[in-house]
C-alpha cells in the first residue's frame, strides 16, 4: 500500500502530520532536539509567553500522582521580549509549524503579545492560554462566556495569525465558553487545560505542592478530556487541537476517531521523549492495517448509534 497522507489543514494552515505537543511539556527552545527530529513533528507548540519575566511559583511545584501528575508551575518565562530574541531564531531554522502559547492578566496583556508575534514571519499560529490553573489572574477569561469573547475578539481585532483558545473544563458554562470563543473569532479550540487538583504529606500534614493546588495531567485525565472532546464536536463545527493524557498511539487514535485535528502529546514527553515519534508511527500503522489512504478517514469516524445498537439486549 502506498504512504499514508496525515495531511491535517485547519484553516489555511497545512500540517504535515496531526502530532504535536502541549505547552509546557517540551521545554523551551532545543532540549528535546537530542531524542528526536523536531521537524517530523506537525507543529511545535511552545512554553507559555508573558509579557514580562515570571518567576514561577515557590518549590515544591511538581508531584507524581496515581497515573498522572500535579504541577504548579506558575508559568515561569523569560518574558516575550527574550522569546523573540533568543528563541525565534533556533524555530526559524525548523522546517514545521511554529505556535506560540501566550498568556496575560489583562485583555491589554493578550493584545500586546498579538501584536509583538503578528510581526514574526516564523510564528504560524497562536493559542490562547486563557484557562491556566495556576496562576492568580488570567484563569478568569475562562470562568464566563462574556470574559472570554472579550478576549478573543480583542486578539482577532488584533493580528492576522490563526489561532487556538486553550479551555478548561472547569468552566462552570463549558459549551457557552466554547461558543462565546468561537463566535469571538478563535479559529480553532485546545481541549483541555489541566484540572486543579491537590495531594498531602500524611507524614507533615501538609501539601506536597507549596502553591497547594496544582493543575493534574496525564492518563488519569483522558476520559474526560474525550468526554469534552466530543461534546464539543457534537455541537460545534470548529477544529480542535486534543490534549489530555494522550501517551500511545492508541489513546491518540481515539481522539482523532472523536473528532481532533491535532493531536497534542503532553506529560508523555517528561515519562518517554521519543514518545511523539512513537506515537505518529503507531498512527501509521493503524492506518495501514485499517486500509486508510488519508487520515481524513479516520478523522471524526465514530459510530455512536451502532454502539448502542451492538450493546442492546435483545427483547424476550
Amino acid at each position: 500500500m502506498a504512504k499514508v497522507d496525515l495531511t491535517t489543514k485547519i484553516g489555511t494552515l497545512i500540517f504535515k502530520n496531526p502530532v504535536t505537543v502541549a505547552s509546557g511539556t517540551f521545554g523551551s527552545k532545543d532540549e528535546y532536539a537530542r531524542y528526536l527530529n523536531y521537524e517530523r513533528l506537525g507543529a511545535i507548540v511552545t512554553k507559555t509567553v508573558t509579557p514580562k519575566p515570571r518567576k514561577g511559583n515557590q518549590m515544591p511545584r511538581i508531584f507524581e500522582t496515581p497515573s498522572g501528575m500535579l504541577n504548579s508551575i506558575g508559568l515561569q518565562n523569560k518574558g516575550i521580549d527574550d522569546f523573540i530574541e533568543n528563541k525565534i531564531p533556533y524555530f526559524k531554522k525548523i522546517k514545521t509549524h511554529l505556535i506560540v502559547n501566550i498568556a496575560g492578566e489583562s485583555i491589554e496583556d493578550f493584545v500586546a503579545l498579538a501584536k509583538k508575534l503578528d510581526r514574526e514571519k516564523s510564528v504560524s499560529a497562536l493559542e490562547l492560554n486563557i484557562s491556566c490553573p495556576n496562576v492568580k489572574k488570567g484563569l478568569e477569561f475562562c470562568a464566563k462566556p462574556e470574559l472570554t469573547y472579550e478576549v478573543v475578539k480583542a486578539v482577532k481585532d488584533t493580528t492576522k495569525l490563526p489561532f487556538f483558545t486553550k479551555l478548561s473544563p472547569e468552566a462552570h458554562d463549558f459549551l457557552g465558553v466554547a461558543e462565546a470563543a468561537i463566535k469571538a473569532g478563535s479559529d480553532a479550540l485546545s481541549l483541555i487545560n489541566t484540572i486543579r487538583g491537590m495531594a498531602v504529606d500524611v507524614e507533615k500534614c501538609r501539601p506536597q505542592l507549596a502553591n497547594v493546588f496544582g493543575g493534574l495531567s496525564g492518563p488519569a485525565i483522558r476520559p474526560i478530556a474525550l468526554r469534552y472532546l466530543h461534546e464539543v464536536k457534537c455541537e460545534f463545527d470548529i477544529p480542535v487541537m486534543a490534549m489530555g493524557g494522550i501517551m500511545t498511539a492508541q489513546d491518540a487514535l481515539e481522539f482523532l476517531i472523536a473528532g481532533a485535528h491535532l493531536i497534542a502529546v503532553g506529560t508523555a514527553n517528561f515519562v518517554n521523549p521519543k514518545a511523539t515519534m512513537e506515537i505518529l508511527g503507531g498512527i501509521e500503522g493503524y492506518m495501514k492495517r485499517k486500509g486508510y489512504a488519508s487520515v481524513n478517514e479516520v478523522r471524526g469516524s465514530l459510530r455512536i448509534k451502532e454502539a448502542s445498537e451492538d450493546r442492546s439486549v435483545p427483547a424476550g
